[in-house]
């Protein structure tokens, strides 16, 4: 008789990858009202654009899009099947830019190309680099990023390929972000936006704690990886880790920090950019969240009133606002992440 071949995919391992290859990703998902009820529900997010249809329209818009980190969990959420399901740790981003609204309704979709390859020295593992676009129904590119991952080896004595480091840029050149067509703060609505500070009132080197923090639960972490269909095992089974922890998805921490920074950020209201990230140290249940801001530069655009910030967002578990590298230069323990990005807000 013979045997049938195996139908269950146990994901591709690093040996699997070449440099070159693209791959188109499952399962197209549609998106909508549903999805931003369960971000708000999950994360405190407050910003106006995103929360009333009423005041998007007053800033140039046909309605409220849905978050921006809607946009980006989804889109990477359908990458973990065949990047990182096998992954030993998401390592960072670079040369993110959300290149156009996301409404409720649309459909989107994930491809990714492999543009770097580096076997680490214990042999046992190797660095995949990929370059993701997510794309609506309509075929129009929504986000593009790049991220890199250490992923497991299969075959221990399979050949290390040929290393390929990408080239990356330090930050998205402000010119080159995409402001959503029609967005006019020509007539913005500061009082019902929450606070009063415009683009003009954030100087370069000034440093803003949020104050506020939210303890991360081992249910709403569940809910959230499995609503971004997040299928990477170190989320899901607590025999993936040999302390028997689930980590929390460090997409989770993102939209944590962001939601949190409304307080002192009401008005950046748009996440356009992602420079680099990286997750500093595992995120578990029961770990309290806070987070502050550092302004690292900041530009003009060419749409009414709309100025652009680029912000350094750090989440932590504890100890001293600002605080975020030992003296030997590593991130200090209470830090989670560490993410550069640029917002919009009103002139």
């Amino acid at each position: 008789m013979a045997h049938a071949k195996a139908k269950t995919n146990a994901g591709r391992f690093f040996e699997d990858y070449r440099v070159g290859q693209v791959i188109d990703h499952a399962v197209p998902r549609t998106v909508g009202a549903g999805e931003r009820a369960l971000y708000h529900a999950l994360y405190p997010a407050r910003h106006a654009l995103y929360s009333s249809d009423a005041f998007a329209q007053a800033c140039g818009l046909p309605a409220a899009p849905l978050d921006d980190m809607i946009a980006f969990h989804t889109v990477f959420g359908k990458t973990v099947p065949d990047i990182s399901l096998n992954a030993v740790a998401n390592l960072g981003y670079a040369e993110g830019r959300w290149l156009a609204p996301v409404w409720p309704g649309d459909t989107l979709r994930s491809s990714s190309e492999v543009i770097g390859l580096k076997q680490n020295s214990n042999g046992k593992t190797g660095v995949v680099w990929v370059r993701t676009t997510g794309r609506n129904q309509h075929g129009t590119a929504v986000l593009s990023y790049v991220r890199w991952v250490m992923v497991r080896k299969r075959d221990m004595d399979a050949a290390a390929p040929e290393t390929v480091v990408p080239a990356l840029a330090d930050a998205v050149p402000a010119e080159s972000l995409v402001v959503p067509q029609g967005l006019d703060f020509g007539s913005y609505d500061f009082a019902l936006a929450g606070e009063p500070h415009r683009w003009g009132d954030y100087a370069v080197g000034e440093r803003i704690d949020h104050v506020d923090g939210v303890t991360v639960e081992e249910a709403e972490h569940m809910m959230a990886t499995r609503l971004w269909q997040n299928t990477a095992k170190v989320h899901f089974d607590t025999s993936a880790r040999p302390d028997g922890t689930r980590l929390i998805y460090g997409g989770h921490v993102i939209s944590m920090a962001r939601a949190l920074s409304f307080n002192g950020l009401a008005n950046a209201q748009l996440v356009v950019g992602l420079n680099a990230g990286a997750h500093a140290n595992p995120c578990l249940a029961g770990d309290t969240i806070r987070a502050w801001t550092e302004v690292l530069d900041s530009a003009e655009t060419a749409a009414p009133g709309v100025g652009a910030l680029r912000l350094r967002l750090v989440a932590t578990k504890g100890g001293a606002p600002f605080a975020l590298r030992g003296a030997d230069g590593k991130y200090l323990p209470d830090v989670l992440l560490d993410l550069d990005y640029w917002a919009l807000l009103p002139v």
